[in-house]
């Protein structure tokens, strides 16, 4: 993956808070962090949405979209094969779902697209050390 194409997605992970934790974070930490703020971001856009914030829930489902689109962005379309073309139809497919939500007020919706997220983060925090280019140490600084 191509990191230096994700700055939009980290920089709206970062404006909400973790700033410190984005900058030494090695890329495959980063990820496991966009994942997060995503899924975090969808999950209090659920909350807005049960309470009628209307406001609220369509700038947390716009911070999810977002984060999405930079974790799309950062696919590497070159080297990363199938897999990097099925993620990219996913990420689109999803910040799709996303903009639907918003507009019909379908939690049904949220509950899938954080699903699949879910998915997505489960299978790359299943990655061994090897794969993601760390070290037993700098995986346990980053936890």
């Amino acid at each position: 993956m191509s990191f230096g194409q994700s700055k939009q997605g980290l920089s709206e992970y970062s404006s909400v808070g973790v700033q410190s934790g984005v900058e030494e974070a090695t890329p495959h930490r980063l990820i496991q962090m966009l994942l997060d703020g995503a899924l975090a971001r969808i999950a209090s856009a659920r909350g807005f949405m049960a309470r009628g914030e209307v406001a609220k829930k369509g700038e947390h489902l716009g911070r999810a979209i977002s984060i999405i689109e930079g974790l799309r962005v950062s696919l590497d379309r070159q080297h990363g094969g199938a897999l990097a073309a099925n993620l990219d139809s996913l990420y689109e497919y999803m910040g799709r779902r996303l903009v639907e939500a918003n507009l019909s007020d379908d939690v049904a919706v949220l509950t899938e697209v954080h699903g699949l997220l879910q998915e997505i983060k489960a299978g790359w925090d299943a990655l061994p050390l090897e794969v993601r280019g760390e070290s037993t140490e700098v995986q346990k600084a980053s936890a």
